[in-house]
């Protein structure tokens, strides 16, 4: 099984083709084609061949599509303070997208 590790958003991913992932927000429009040149890992079909990058590997690309642009839950945050009436309540929705790997 082809596997790769790709740094985006400051987070790393494990991947393999054909899978779908949720990532931090990434221009672009659904049906769009995107590319991850922050490769850090690839292994071969059969894992007899490992490749490691200090810290990327060059010259290599990891290919997706984009599915779909969405916001998360709602994640709440409350401040409060006894005994002062101090009270304040926030919230917030983070912005994702959701890319499917194509072959690499």
């Amino acid at each position: 099984m082809n596997i790769a590790v790709i740094k985006t958003g400051g987070k790393q991913y494990k991947v393999a083709p054909e899978q779908t992932l949720t990532i931090e927000k990434i221009k672009g429009e659904k049906g769009e084609k995107i590319a991850f040149d922050k490769v850090m890992l690839i292994s071969d079909e059969k894992a007899t061949k490992l490749q490691v990058g200090q810290p990327f590997l060059e010259g290599t690309k990891i290919e997706a599509e984009i599915v779909e642009q969405t916001r998360t839950k709602k994640v709440t945050a409350v401040k409060y303070k006894r005994k002062t009436r101090y009270t304040r309540k926030i919230g917030h929705r983070q912005e994702v997208t959701t890319v499917k790997i194509a072959k690499f």
